[in-house]
């Protein structure tokens, strides 16, 4: 039987969240300046936060805002390494208002899991309209593994954090699952296994994925990568 404690395992999977948050009411959020920090995001993780190269760089959209700069602190304080990421969060680079304009700006952006049926012959097809909506398409291929079994532990061990299709939490910050890279969410495993990522600094070499096999992880990833279809 799995762990209680492997409640907390998918936090932790994709991404590291910490205790502390800070409170959206305590900036004015400033979309402009939030579309422009995006400018210089999209490099790596795409116009719409996207994420690409089939995960080296994880979605971002549609993050909880305290979630994501929860994530920002850390790679800022070097506690989540990613020497990618490092010249561009530090204090000056990044102050706390930017943070929250950015995370705000990511976790507004919907997109789409299919696009719509149109005629395209029809005169008031609109080309332009038609590019932007595939832009904000993203559809995660399916991953091997049984589907049903990661299904009844992803519901049994998961969704009361998760939501029940993987969705997150924006009010308690817990990232979304749905939607997610497969490959990334493998490197979060090899992190954390190898303890390259730290899920509690008062207990730096509690090895939480112990109470799971890869064919647990293999079966649970499975049923992610379609509970959006």
């Amino acid at each position: 039987m799995l762990h209680p404690r492997s409640l907390l395992l998918f936090i932790t999977v994709c991404f590291l969240c910490l205790a502390t948050s800070l409170q959206a009411k305590e900036y004015d959020y400033d979309p402009d300046n939030g579309e422009e920090i995006n400018e210089i995001c999209s490099g790596c993780h795409g116009e719409f936060g996207q994420g690409g190269k089939d995960g080296e760089y994880p979605r971002i959209a549609a993050q909880p805002i305290e979630f994501i700069m929860n994530q920002l602190r850390l790679f800022r304080d070097r506690k989540r390494k990613n020497f990618a990421m490092v010249e561009y969060i530090d204090e000056r680079q990044m102050p706390e208002n930017d943070m929250y304009d950015i995370a705000r700006y990511l976790s507004e952006i919907k997109l789409k899991t299919r696009m719509s049926i149109v005629d395209e012959n029809a005169p008031d097809f609109d080309a332009y309209a038609r590019l932007l909506e595939s832009k904000m398409t993203m559809q995660i291929p399916k991953a091997p593994g049984n589907i049903e079994r990661g299904k009844k532990i992803y519901n049994k061990e998961c969704d009361s954090c998760h939501g029940k299709e993987g969705l997150g939490d924006h009010k308690k910050a817990v990232p979304m699952l749905s939607g997610q890279y497969t490959n990334y969410l493998w490197k979060q495993v090899k992190q954390l296994r190898t303890l390259e990522r730290i899920h509690d600094e008062d207990s730096p070499k509690e090895e939480l994925l112990n109470e799971f096999s890869d064919e647990d992880l293999t079966d649970i990833f499975a049923y992610l990568s379609i509970v959006d279809d």
